[in-house]
């Protein structure tokens, strides 16, 4: 029995994650290259209706990538800090980060992985799975509409696609 996990992330655990999907209507060399670029993630990051602030993009393992996503929550506009380390970059095949605030130790911060698979057809099914730190944790974030502002995201990067 293991005492003590040090890294909730050591191990991939089912009620600590949530799964989105999409098709995208583009070969997966030009839906990895929308991940590659921060002024292109600038344009469609985030949930309807927020936009990216870049402070630092160095977008390769060991970089990170730190934004604000501004927009009006709860009523009034707010700003939301983040940084995403980049841990695995896999070229048009998958990307893994860790998402979480610019706080060194942040406790709520999570893991990310983008897996990218092109079908026959020349579409790409993206699939973003989050790994939370706790049960809890993953339940607080669905509840305050985790799903919902992932799926405007993917929705974005089509339109970006598209456009």
């Amino acid at each position: 029995m293991i005492e003590n996990m040090a890294n909730p992330f050591d191990t991939w655990a089912l009620d600590r994650e949530i799964v989105l999907v999409k098709l995208l209507n583009h070969p997966r060399d030009k839906v990895f290259a929308a991940w590659m670029d921060p002024k292109a993630l600038a344009e469609w990051y985030g949930p309807a209706g927020f936009e990216i602030e870049n402070h630092e993009g160095d977008i390769r393992e060991g970089g990170i990538w730190r934004f604000d996503m501004v927009g009006v929550f709860e009523g009034r506009k707010q700003r939301f800090p983040n940084l995403m380390r980049f841990l695995e970059i896999v070229p048009n095949e998958r990307i893994v980060m860790d998402h979480g605030t610019p706080e060194p130790n942040d406790p709520d911060r999570f893991r990310v992985t983008v897996t990218f698979d092109e079908q026959a057809d020349g579409k790409t099914v993206l699939t973003l799975r989050q790994l939370h730190p706790s049960p809890e944790r993953r339940r607080f974030v669905i509840g305050f509409g985790a799903v919902e502002y992932g799926l405007q995201t993917l929705d974005g990067l089509a339109a970006w696609l598209d456009g």
